[in-house]
């Protein structure tokens, strides 16, 4: 048995009812079965302005459930995200909720001069699952790293690591046999709090 971790798990689909919400339900329950303690949000559910309206020249205040989610994240030593790559990104409502929240004296902090950077977020691990029509080989050969900018400039940035990831390809036309394989993996991602 893995020793218990704070899981914060983020469903970054708009659409709850989806491949993407059904692996999140399998790592939640695994985890939590396995002595994990959990705290979901699902991006559905959450209501806040996704654009910065002046950049970040003014920071606008952080609605009630950004700062939730800053307040998970604070609280976990484990982050899982779960998102379907949409146009080789995230979703823009999820990029949206980083732009908002991900903020100085959250994430990190900056030295006077602005060319070094304190990360915050130390201490903390993630896993990012993310799903696609194609097949990640030919995703990432037409049109680069998809899940670098995510991985590497927003959490990475912010000191998370390591931060693994499950990349699963051709999903619209998933075969239950498959399914039934990644949900099998993801529920052993969950037990062991990874």
């Amino acid at each position: 048995m893995a020793t218990p971790k704070r899981i914060f798990i983020l469903l970054g689909n708009p659409v709850t009812e989806s491949f993407s919400g059904h692996l999140t339900d399998v790592y939640e329950t695994a985890a939590r079965e396995a002595g994990h303690e959990v705290r979901r949000m699902n991006i559905a559910d959450m209501h806040f302005d996704p654009i910065l309206h002046k950049g970040y020249r003014e920071i606008q205040p952080l609605e009630p459930d950004l700062i939730t989610v800053q307040e998970n994240i604070t609280w976990c030593n484990h982050v899982v995200i779960v998102y379907p790559v949409w146009w080789s990104a995230m979703p823009a409502l999820l990029k949206g909720m980083f732009d908002r929240m991900w903020l100085p004296c959250f994430a990190y902090k900056f030295s006077p001069k602005g060319v070094f950077w304190r990360r915050l977020l130390k201490g903390r691990s993630g896993r990012i699952i993310v799903m696609m029509d194609t097949y990640p080989l030919i995703l990432r050969l037409a049109f680069g790293d998809h899940i670098n900018a995510f991985k590497r400039a927003i959490l990475a940035f912010a000191g998370i690591a390591p931060i693994r990831t499950l990349e699963i390809g051709h999903a619209k036309f998933m075969t239950s046999t498959r399914a039934a394989r990644y949900k099998r993996k993801v529920a052993y991602y969950g037990r062991r709090g990874v």
